[in-house]
């Protein structure tokens, strides 16, 4: 598992899996529109360190059990550490999860930003159906990155001035369609669910907005400018040469990734802890329940 992506970006996950969602929100969507009020048996696909094992176990009834599967055996290192002393039983599997076959054993399984970096979404989300029992329930939550990129303000700034939404679109169209792996894939899984024939479908948005506001604590301020720069925005997009090519081999006209290079140069220059920002992720969280 040498050659995983993800195994050495525990910093980057833990510093900005945070800004998506209110622990609030989650909390009702678990106990009022999923409607969980008995223990279950969870399985989190690409759980990574544990993520949404963090989140969700301490809202779920007492009873319940959360297992995870991640290619990466540092995340899973981590994860085994993060919940070493956890006050419900876990269980965490290193492997390719395009490779495994699990038993229909499990009420709730999960996943968070893993299907968008999956150049066969519908043959996982199939894996993750094949795991559940009867009346199980599969919960997504997934990106639609061109929402998200929409979904900054800036003051000061025109969003023209900062993103270009229409070539990002196209951009993001064109990478799923040469590897399958879609950015965009958050507001297309009630259709992919309803093909595989889940049922009683529903797709909610989280519900978090960040406000980057100097007018408040400076340590609370700090950290979230911290943890948005580690998220991507605002970042040095680096020398000019590689960065162009990058998109133009990505299929960006030469102009194109030009103009993205010194969008992306100036915005790293004006972000900075001292202006006032507002962001809100946007991430589509899709669930259903499967009936055999």
């Amino acid at each position: 598992m040498e050659d995983y992506y993800w195994n050495d970006k525990f910093d980057y996950l833990s510093k900005t899996r945070w800004l998506y969602y209110n622990d609030d929100y989650l909390n009702f969507l678990i106990s009022s529109v999923w409607n969980i009020n008995k223990p279950v048996r969870i399985i989190d696909f690409g759980c990574g360190y544990g993520y949404l094992g963090t989140k969700l176990m301490s809202l779920l009834p007492m009873g319940s059990t959360y297992t995870g599967i991640d290619a990466g055996d540092k995340l899973i290192d981590q994860a085994r550490e993060i919940f070493r002393n956890a006050p419900f039983q876990t269980e965490f599997i290193l492997g390719d999860i395009q490779e495994m076959d699990i038993n229909k054993t499990y009420d709730v399984v999960v996943c968070h930003a893993f299907l968008l970096h999956m150049d066969n979404p519908k043959a996982i989300l199939q894996k993750m159906i094949d795991s559940l029992v009867d009346r199980g329930r599969i919960i997504c939550f997934e990106p639609h990155w061109i929402s998200s990129m929409a979904s900054y303000h800036l003051e000061g700034h025109a969003l023209s001035d900062i993103v270009q939404l229409g070539f990002l679109q196209e951009l993001y169209e064109r990478d799923a369609q040469r590897s399958g792996r879609d950015g965009n894939i958050g507001i297309k899984l009630p259709v992919y669910l309803s093909q595989l024939g889940v049922r009683q479908i529903e797709c909610r948005v989280s519900d978090r907005v960040n406000f980057l506001d100097p007018n408040s604590d400076f340590e609370k301020n700090s950290v979230l400018y911290n943890s948005l720069k580690e998220d991507g925005f605002g970042a040095d997009p680096g020398e000019e040469e590689p960065f162009i090519k990058n998109l133009v081999d990505r299929g960006a006209a030469l102009e194109e990734a030009q103009k993205e290079h010194r969008l992306e140069s100036s915005l790293s220059v004006a972000f900075n802890n001292d202006v006032f920002l507002s962001y809100a992720p946007s991430m589509k969280i899709t669930s259903g329940i499967i009936e055999r």
